[in-house]
């Protein structure tokens, strides 16, 4: 017999689903895995977004290792987010999550 934990840690859209919980943060993944991403193009596509909760939900990303933040230093200095490889494990399991919305 397992446990309740033992059984949560075995599914990946559960986990998923704990990592994305937060505002803004299943928009954020969804648009980093079309490629990288920069914060007012975010705060520009997502509706209703400020830049308190976006960057808030990007700093939490970075520490959960789901986003890499890359510092450009061409001028204009600008910063990029792009999936990290555990952000890219996720992504079958979130499209396969997308699937079942559908």
């Amino acid at each position: 017999m397992t446990t309740k934990n033992q059984a949560e840690s075995t599914c990946p859209a559960e986990g998923l689903l704990k990592t994305l919980s937060g505002k803004w943060k299943p928009q954020i993944f969804r648009f980093a895995v079309n490629g990288p991403i920069r914060f007012n193009t975010l705060l520009r596509d997502i509706e209703g977004a400020n830049k308190q909760s976006l960057a808030t939900a990007l700093k939490e990303l970075e520490s959960e290792g789901i986003l890499h933040k890359v510092i450009i230093s061409e001028k204009p200095l600008h910063i990029e987010y792009n999936l990290s490889e555990r952000g890219q494990s996720l992504v079958p399991i979130f499209q396969q999550l997308e699937g079942i919305v559908k």
